[in-house]
């Protein structure tokens, strides 16, 4: 089978093209024929090295397709299933296994590249704004990246919870988007002080929770963007990791609370992973979250997948097809 290997860390030019054996599943397992492969911030985290994982190894960890065999005591799927999963190493390949109880029923009117582009990205947005902060009528958030491939989403979920949405985004098309999507305010970070913009929004009061994928270059601005007790939900870091924080940072602007969430911890049994997948394709199929497809590369171009992700000039979701 074709597959993207990393064998050295590095920037996008280590992703490599293998022909390899496909996978037997063992116990417990099953092998997936994929359809779509989700790209996400973390591959590029993985594939730098700034997250490490044993080389060498397939990269991706998002997926959609058939399931074409199973291992030994395995009840949750069977052969011909559709099924996608997140959470599983080995997306960026033909063919993959993952644990059975990962692996989620796509129902009749979501396709596989729908399904494959909201296992991560999707299921992140959700349990952001349901369980890390449960967003409620009355809220105020404010969403970093809000064209992204999560912002989008989670712009949409905020609103169906309740909330006032103020994004921030890099440029006007990208703001046309997130105002599309329900975002009540969208600052061009790039033109205008976010920080300034949003106190003004708000009279000085600050919002009640950020979610910021973006790190770095938003941290220190976001903590101020808060009223006091407010939550700063800091869950990836585009532009770069945070540097250490001195706790008494957050006693100094108001008793902050601060996470740093991940997808694995909020889908931690097959309860929950079904809970939230589920939620996401009932919402699909009645209309009530668009899911936007922002492009599509063949697999052996995951490198220029990569490039276009790391541009922070996509709006969407990436995809790869075997």
């Amino acid at each position: 089978m074709k597959a993207i290997r990393v064998n050295q860390y590095g920037d996008a030019d280590v992703l490599q093209s293998a022909d390899i054996a496909a996978p037997e599943p063992q116990p417990g397992e099953a092998r997936v024929q994929i359809e779509a492969s989700g790209v996400n911030y973390i591959d590029t985290y993985q594939r730098s090295g700034l997250y490490k994982v044993p080389l060498p190894f397939i990269l991706g960890q998002e997926a959609a397709g058939v399931v074409d065999a199973v291992g030994a005591d395995v009840t949750e799927v069977k052969p011909g299933d559709r099924v996608a999963y997140a959470s599983a190493m080995g997306a960026y390949a033909e063919y993959a296994i993952v644990p059975a109880w990962r692996l989620v029923p796509v129902p009749e009117g979501v396709s596989a590249q729908q399904a494959a582009a909201v296992m991560v990205q999707g299921m992140t947005a959700h349990y952001l704004a349901c369980d890390t902060f449960p967003l409620k009528p009355g809220d105020t958030a404010l969403v970093h990246a809000a064209a992204g491939g999560v912002g989008l989403l989670l712009v949409q979920i905020a609103k169906a919870r309740g909330a006032r949405v103020i994004g921030t985004v890099s440029t006007e098309d990208k703001a046309t988007l997130a105002r599309q999507m329900g975002a009540d305010d969208v600052i061009l970070y790039t033109e205008t002080d976010f920080e300034s913009v949003v106190k003004q929004l708000t009279e000085n009061k600050g919002v009640d929770v950020v979610y910021d994928s973006v790190g770095k270059t938003t941290f220190d601005k976001s903590l101020n963007c808060l009223r006091p007790r407010g939550y700063i939900v800091l869950y990836g870091a585009s532009s770069g990791p945070v540097p250490p924080l001195d706790p008494q940072v957050l006693n100094a602007k108001g008793s902050l609370f601060l996470t740093r969430p991940m997808l694995a911890h909020y889908t931690a049994n097959r309860a929950e992973l079904l809970l939230r997948a589920n939620a996401l394709f009932d919402w699909m199929r009645a209309g009530k979250l668009s899911v936007r497809i922002d492009r599509t590369f063949p697999l052996a171009q995951a490198a220029e997948a990569h490039r276009a992700l790391q541009s922070r000039a996509t709006k969407g979701k990436i995809l790869l097809i075997p």
